[in-house]
């Protein structure tokens, strides 16, 4: 575990300080918890991408230092290969590459044997898709296209069921994107992630949320039909405005079954407006597919009843401070991060580049699809009910 970057902290340290980061702890507190100043533990972290190093133990099968030792005191007194291994429990095969390999019999020397070996157990291994250039290039090519890795992963699982060399994990393209000196994956690659970083964050790490107000003959969530719990008919959708500066909005809609995405401009957040081109975007729908909507507690729907008179469909409101009752449309939401980062207005973002935004939304293979894409998921849809 020890590198260049974690000098001056001892193996107790690092593995507190990697326990910590994996829990979720802020920098400031892991640098109080181990006693060392904030700006060391960024450096350790973000210089192993966030993600903890293997922590370094010596295999059975590796001679230790007193071994070692005991071999440089033996071999000038005469004693065998064998008997050496008799004395140690070890093979004398073990023995003897041990003692070619550094010097020889008269130039064997315990410490800059054990010095020998370390360094050629530091050494870098080459990675995965260092050894597979196409594997690497296609990597490239869909993060570039805003795959997630595990989305690539899984993709890569579907299409090539038996063939096993094409199969990696995210946590492997991860690795490569974070960890410094692979140098496989450029490092640009990182902004194309879902939400781009310097280093990997923990799960557990807390993300505040605002609440949000009243609105008039609202309908709680609890009502809605159990259909849209389950997923099982597809029509029943969930929206949002997804802020930028400057009071900037778009609307966000995901259905969802088949997690189709429709992004619609809008020149304010207000209610007027929001309702007029919601209810013209469901309007467009084929019949049967808009059936519920399910929304925050927004001003913006402050005129939901009008919605629901002009296109039939019922909007149910999610309990306060409750984001995780629209978790389908938070997360793309999140997705949209990539394409429209935070600090960035939305005001003279057109509806045709929208439209491109949710074409590649749809076209990506979702792992909860079973690799499939919202689009292809969406269209059956509209074909079992035409």
């Amino acid at each position: 575990m020890q590198t260049t970057s974690s000098r001056g902290f001892t193996r107790e340290q690092l593995i507190d300080l990697w326990t910590r980061h994996r829990a979720g702890e802020s920098r400031h507190a892991i640098a109080r918890a181990v006693g060392k100043r904030p700006g060391s533990i960024h450096f350790i972290i973000r210089a192993a991408g966030g993600i903890a190093p293997r922590l370094r133990t010596r295999a059975l099968r590796v001679l230790s230092l007193a071994e070692r030792q005991h071999i440089a005191r033996a071999l000038p007194l005469g004693r065998s290969v064998r008997e050496i291994a008799r004395t140690l429990d070890r093979a004398p095969s073990t023995i003897s590459r041990e003692v070619a390999a550094h010097g020889g019999r008269a130039q064997y020397d315990a410490e800059a044997a054990e010095r020998a070996a370390a360094a050629a157990a530091r050494r870098p291994k080459r990675c995965r898709l260092a050894q597979q250039p196409e594997l690497a290039a296609f990597v490239t090519w869909a993060l570039e296209h805003r795959w997630s890795p595990g989305q690539i992963a899984g993709w890569l699982r579907l299409t090539f069921p038996l063939v096993p060399e094409l199969h990696l994990s995210p946590e492997t393209i991860y690795r490569t994107l974070f960890i410094q000196g692979r140098g496989v994956l450029k490092k640009e690659l990182q902004r194309r992630l879902r939400r781009p970083r310097v280093a990997r964050r923990a799960r557990t790490a807390t993300r505040k949320r605002q609440g949000r107000g009243q609105i008039v003959a609202a309908v709680p969530i609890s009502a809605r039909p159990p259909e849209a719990d389950d997923r099982a008919v597809p029509g029943h959708w969930e929206g949002d405005l997804l802020a930028g500066a400057w009071n900037s909005h778009i609307i966000t809609l995901v259905e969802r079954t088949s997690r189709f995405t429709i992004l619609i401009a809008i020149a304010s957040k207000e209610t007027a407006v929001v309702i007029a081109a919601l209810t013209r975007e469901i309007q467009r729908l084929p019949e049967h597919l808009p059936r519920s909507l399910t929304w925050d507690r927004g001003s913006e729907l402050a005129h939901h009843q009008q919605f629901t008179i002009a296109t039939s469909v019922q909007v149910y409101f999610c309990d306060p401070q409750s984001p995780w009752q629209r978790g389908t449309n938070e997360n793309t939401n999140g997705l949209l991060r990539q394409y429209f980062p935070k600090g960035m207005s939305l005001a003279n973002v057109t509806q045709d580049e929208l439209d491109a935004v949710a074409d590649e939304l749809n076209g990506r293979p979702r792992e909860t699809l079973g690799f499939r894409t919202p689009a292809q998921v969406f269209h059956q849809a509209v074909a079992s009910i035409t």
